[in-house]
């Protein structure tokens, strides 16, 4: 997948994280770019897991939710820290 669908996924991950996370949320640009890393770690995860990275969009769109969850779950656990 090109980096621009990546880029893209990860703005629609960043979004709909800030949407599926309860609390106060880290505003519409931070949530864009909780996105776009969640993108690249939840990328790196599944390669590492076996699973196939050429799933098509929606499938790399699921992969970025979950990596910018994993994400904001480490945020909120180092501020509390």
């Amino acid at each position: 997948m090109g980096i621009i669908a990546w880029i893209v996924a990860g703005l629609i991950a960043g979004w709909l994280t800030g949407k599926i996370m309860k609390g106060s949320g880290y505003g519409f640009f931070v949530d864009i770019l909780l996105g776009i890393a969640g993108a690249i770690v939840g990328g790196f995860i599944a390669r590492h897991l076996g699973l196939d990275p050429s799933g098509g969009f929606i499938y790399s769109t699921l992969i970025a939710i979950g990596g910018a969850i994993i994400l904001v779950v480490i945020v909120r656990l180092l501020k509390r820290a």
